[in-house]
């Protein structure tokens, strides 16, 4: 509700609910003053307010007047859930706490006014919501830069895709000083703010139900700040709401972080990937992250293929994760010579840092500092922003042959009971 910056132009600039016939007479005096419609001034108090804004656009200021609410809190995050973002919301009430003023700012409101009212002291908070509504976006400040967005792709569940996306997105904002966003399209299962100890908030439930109200205020409202320089967006749908969408929101997404942040990594379900292709159409680099088992072989062979396929011009970066020398289906050697190309980046297993990151709610990255597994992570963000700065179109893109005609295990030398043949 409490955006710093232009509104999208599209909205009624003034909406205002008031409790009392002195409130709406003012209000009604400071609007006209301001040069905005009075009639846009209705009785009914934030109740209304949340009605009302259910069923209609919001504006880019909206009064309201607490005086009847028995809760105000729990009413101003009812507004929250109705309210788009970048509305400038300022409350006004007859209760003088500093507990409640700290609580309503914390929930996003930008001023609270204490009853009875002044002319000049609504004026003067107007005025300053104006001028914040004026000031300009955060991504301004970064059209100068370059933009590279990245794609990580799991080959089968299970493999450690959210786990490398968030890492990498950690590493880069904070060890190469970019401006990062991590999209988490696993709507129902994401485990992206739960690796970062967050909450993932409405932000992509409410895209994907309303494409069009995807601009660069709703990015900036909707996006949970992880640190200065890495913000997440992403959900927990519940489990028994299906989400219907055609995909339109998605691609809206990618254009709006596009023009806000200097890195994008979009972690992509498979199962997303699949009836929404044209997501990894303008990526410049694809991670592909695998385990080194015989069914990650097989498909991770399938995703190469698919990807050089519907985007040639793309690097596709793989990655074994939770890799163990000593214990696995496959070996190295094995498993690269099965998919016909060299793995690019080995992260090994290590649970006891996987556990220590899970405990400290910190992505695994962060808590490789100072082990000797942070080489690791140095080596696959270096990778990553290396290609990042090089055009897609001169990138390397690595050949997968045909697999047709003979088994995975045959290829690899292995009975299916898994021993050796004769050369």
């Amino acid at each position: 509700m409490n955006a710093p910056f232009k509104s999208a132009g599209l909205r009624d600039p003034f909406n205002a609910f008031v409790c009392d016939d002195d409130t709406l007479e003012l209000i009604r005096a400071a609007a006209g003053d301001m040069g905005w419609p009075v009639e846009k001034c209705n009785k009914g108090g934030l109740r209304n307010a949340v009605q009302s804004l259910s069923v209609s656009a919001s504006p880019n200021i909206l009064f309201v007047d607490m005086s009847e609410s028995g809760d105000p809190i729990n009413d101003i995050n009812a507004l929250a859930e109705v309210c788009e973002p970048g509305t400038v919301v300022i409350a006004a009430g007859q209760v003088n706490d500093v507990r409640l003023y700290r609580d309503l700012l914390s929930s996003g409101i930008q001023d609270y006014l204490l009853k009875p009212l002044s002319l000049e002291q609504v004026r003067e908070s107007l005025t300053m919501a104006q001028a914040m509504l004026s000031a300009p976006k955060h991504a301004d400040m970064h059209d100068d830069k370059p933009h590279h967005m990245m794609g990580v792709v799991g080959v089968r569940g299970g493999v450690g895709a959210s786990l490398v996306a968030t890492s990498l997105a950690w590493a880069i904002s904070e060890q190469a000083d970019r401006q990062t966003a991590l999209l988490d399209l696993d709507v129902h299962f994401g485990t992206g703010a739960l690796t970062l100890d967050l909450e993932p908030g409405r932000g992509l439930i409410d895209a994907i139900d309303n494409p069009s109200r995807i601009d660069g205020l709703f990015i900036e409202r909707a996006m949970v700040r992880a640190s200065d320089k890495l913000s997440l967006l992403s959900a927990e749908a519940p489990i028994h709401q299906p989400v219907m969408t055609d995909g339109s929101a998605f691609f809206q997404l990618e254009e709006e972080l596009r023009g806000a942040f200097e890195m994008t990594i979009v972690d992509i379900p498979r199962q997303v990937l699949i009836p929404f292709p044209h997501l990894v159409s303008e990526m410049g680099t694809i991670l592909l992250v695998s385990d080194v088992t015989l069914a990650a072989a097989r498909d991770t062979i399938r995703l190469l293929s698919w990807f050089k396929q519907n985007i040639p011009g793309a690097r596709v970066v793989l990655v074994a994760n939770k890799f163990q020398s000593a214990v696995g289906e496959l070996s190295r050697k094995e498993f690269e010579s099965s998919i016909e190309r060299p793995i690019d980046i080995v992260i090994p297993f290590d649970p006891k840092l996987v556990v220590q990151a899970a405990k400290l709610g910190k992505s695994y990255a962060e808590t490789c500092k100072g082990t000797k597994s942070a080489q690791v992570w140095n080596n696959l963000m270096r990778l990553v922003l290396d290609g990042a700065d090089v055009h897609a179109g001169d990138a390397p893109v690595t050949a997968v042959k045909d697999k047709s005609g003979g088994s995975l295990l045959g290829k690899l030398g292995l009975t299916k009971k898994g021993a050796k043949q004769a050369a």
